[in-house]
């Protein structure tokens, strides 16, 4: 009777939740991120921000341990397609980066009536940055109404009322980090109505 009375007490009568970590690059579990297309940065990640789980999946025993249990072929297949992703990765990876660098921002004032303006950015999504939290900040920084719209071609830009090209341009350099030659400023005489 006191031996069961023991039991009950020290073990929870709820099941406990677990804990599960997740990757901040690809959102897997880290036990999968072998399986996304970001492995290396995955590993980088991993490695820095939990480095006894990293210490757990990528030591040279847990890796030796896990080529042990595969054939001679299964172990050749493993090595070349890791080799296949890694290289996948890293050319996707350098294709990203070689498009954002020629990517273009243009910054148009278009004038609405007489001495009434607006001002149309576009390219901002091939920098990273989302539009409608952009078109928000500008709005509040420039103490003034700002959407994102769609073009005539498909794409989207963030519409600000008023000439403020010169202080959107400053913002798009200085705090997006965009090279200067990839920002062009364009004047268009009329809006065409619609």
């Amino acid at each position: 009777m006191a031996s069961e009375a023991a039991v009950t007490e020290s073990t929870p009568s709820e099941p406990q939740a677990r804990r599960i970590v997740y990757c901040g690059v690809c959102t897997l579990p880290p036990e999968y991120c072998e399986f996304g297309g970001t492995a290396k940065k995955c590993k980088d990640w991993l490695e820095k921000n939990q480095p006894d789980l990293h210490e757990k999946l990528y030591s040279e025993e847990a890796v030796a341990a896990t080529l042990s249990t595969l054939s001679l072929d299964a172990q050749k297949r493993a090595a070349k397609d890791s080799q296949k992703k890694e290289a996948k990765a890293a050319a996707a990876e350098a294709k990203a980066a070689e498009t954002k660098a020629q990517a273009q921002i243009l910054i148009k004032r278009v004038e609405r009536n007489k001495r009434k303006y607006v001002t149309a950015v576009s390219g901002l999504e091939a920098h990273g940055m989302d539009l409608k939290k952009v078109a928000k900040e500008w709005g509040k920084k420039f103490a003034t109404g700002s959407s994102v719209t769609k073009t005539a071609s498909g794409g989207e830009e963030v519409v600000v009322q008023g000439d403020n090209s010169d202080e959107i341009f400053d913002w798009v350099v200085d705090v997006a980090g965009v090279p200067e030659a990839n920002v062009e400023c364009i004047e268009d005489k009329k809006k065409k109505g619609a």
